[in-house]
């Protein structure tokens, strides 16, 4: 059965989400900012199978939710209808993926096991963080890099795991679309951006002069930009979207985050809802990297790591000691440019032993990005914030003609732009433990527009009977 495709179908996700980036705006207040509220949250709910106590209460809090049994429903619909991967319409492309890894001296407690492997599909696996630390590390990162198609090739350090760690929890999300109605690469030009402290860059500017998504609220803008749902005409819309929440003064981003976080349901009750008319028209491209031990930032949510009582994860080990969640790691990257969006995202936590309503837009709006803004990726029909960040500074994102040659180095990027499959993305190898990766199908190319063949099929025919009659005459 399906379940419900109200806004704030998992209100609970929407609340962490902006009090996540209220938090992370502050502490990163003068640099860009790009992480996934999903992934952490999802991290948080597989760590709450093993919580229990006072720990657990503050995670359900924390979360939103009113069990343990809520949050892993909530995880499991997300991931099993909004998450679903929609390749196989050529739209984008999602993968999500958890994984447990605990030292091979300590066994997993049988509920703990039966409940992340059944409620969060998680691949779980032994490890000697005892005496190979560093093997471990790099079997871990590897999982990371395969969930997420490369673009994230590392999530530990041999610094974050040593010897007294016993478990790490992990989730990985990654994300690849095209545009609805994508932009030209020969209108993009290079023009000044304007960082906080009024100085400027200049950066290249994304361009059109054809209708947009836009609304226009008091002291900020939202524009949305459409994620292509598939090739064939009567493909349904895509459930996935951008928007760009870009205040009217050029140093007001924190005031507009600050204002986006008062209220669980304030971005739902400003997004943009019909096109308009765009006079000038200007969105930089950008590319943003994000790495952080999200420990601090989520104490001062109400979580406090470093005293978590992790005891219903591990069966004992005769030593006495407590297992304790000691660090939560979250590494994120996203790429906009005229093509679409690339993003991934992977969460590990490590456990150790231890001691108002939208005004009616006008006619004609200009759209101009120049200055720093938030970003948000959304999956509607649920209203998961999958990706979210701040603009402050562009950082230079790879135009077309770079991403199709670094495709035959690691991989498609945008395979949509392929020469010999100018609609179809390539794959992705899947690795166990990773949902919703479907296998590239070449043929499908010569098969994804019907209509269009039908066409090329009677311009052929008129050709030739136009032929034969000139030959007649």
């Amino acid at each position: 059965m399906k379940t419900s495709t109200t806004p704030l179908a998992c209100p609970g996700l929407t609340a962490f989400a902006l009090r996540l980036i209220n938090e992370l705006s502050s502490t990163t207040a003068t640099g860009n900012l790009v992480f996934s509220p999903l992934s952490i949250y999802t991290a948080l709910a597989l760590t709450s199978a093993g919580a229990r106590g006072a720990t657990l209460q503050e995670l359900l809090a924390l979360l939103g939710a009113k069990s343990r049994k809520d949050l892993a429903k909530i995880v499991r619909g997300l991931s099993e209808q909004a998450l679903a991967d929609r390749t196989p319409g050529g739209g984008p492309r999602v993968s999500f993926a958890c994984g447990v890894w605990h030292d091979e001296t300590r066994k997993l407690k049988p509920a703990f096991r039966d409940a992340v492997a059944q409620s969060y599909k998680a691949e779980t696996g032994a490890v000697d963080f005892r005496e190979k630390p560093g093997e471990a590390v790099k079997q871990i990162n590897a999982w990371a890099a395969a969930a997420t198609n490369n673009l994230i090739d590392s999530v530990l350090t041999e610094k974050q795991v040593s010897p007294e760690t016993d478990v790490v929890v992990a989730n990985a999300i990654y994300f690849k679309a095209m545009w609805a109605r994508r932009f030209r690469e020969s209108n993009t030009k290079d023009d000044k951006f304007y960082r906080l402290d009024g100085t400027t860059l200049d950066v290249p500017f994304m361009r059109t002069g054809k209708k947009q998504d836009i609304a226009c609220h008091d002291g900020f803008k939202v524009l949305k930009l459409e994620y292509r749902q598939g090739h064939v005409w009567s493909s349904p819309p895509s459930s996935f979207s951008m928007f760009i929440f870009l205040p009217d003064e050029r140093d007001g981003l924190r005031g507009l985050v600050e204002r986006i976080a008062s209220s669980p349901d304030f971005i739902h009750t400003h997004l943009s809802t019909s096109l308009v008319s765009v006079g000038d028209f200007k969105l930089p491209r950008f590319k943003l990297t994000f790495s952080a031990d999200v420990s601090d930032i989520l104490r001062r949510l109400g979580h406090h790591v470093a005293e978590a009582d992790m005891s219903n994860m591990m069966e004992e080990d005769g030593t006495g000691r407590p297992l304790a969640l000691s660090g939560i790691v979250h590494r994120a990257v996203i790429e906009v440019n005229e093509d679409g969006t690339e993003a991934a995202a992977v969460t590990a936590g490590i456990m150790c032993g231890c001691a108002a309503p939208p005004k009616t837009p006008p006619v004609v709006v200009d759209f101009v990005a120049d200055h720093p803004f938030a970003f948000f990726v959304i999956e509607e029909e649920s209203g998961a914030i999958v990706f979210a960040g701040n603009v402050v500074e562009p950082s230079p994102s790879i135009p077309g003609e770079n991403l199709r040659r670094r495709d035959s180095i690691r991989g498609p990027i945008f395979g949509w732009r392929t020469a010999e499959h100018p609609w179809t993305s390539g794959a992705i190898e899947q690795p166990p433990g990773i949902m919703n990766v479907r296998p590239f199908v070449p043929h499908e190319a010569a098969l994804c527009n019907p209509i269009l063949l039908f066409g090329c099929v009677c311009l052929v025919v008129a050709f030739f009977l136009q032929l034969v009659r000139l030959l007649v005459k």
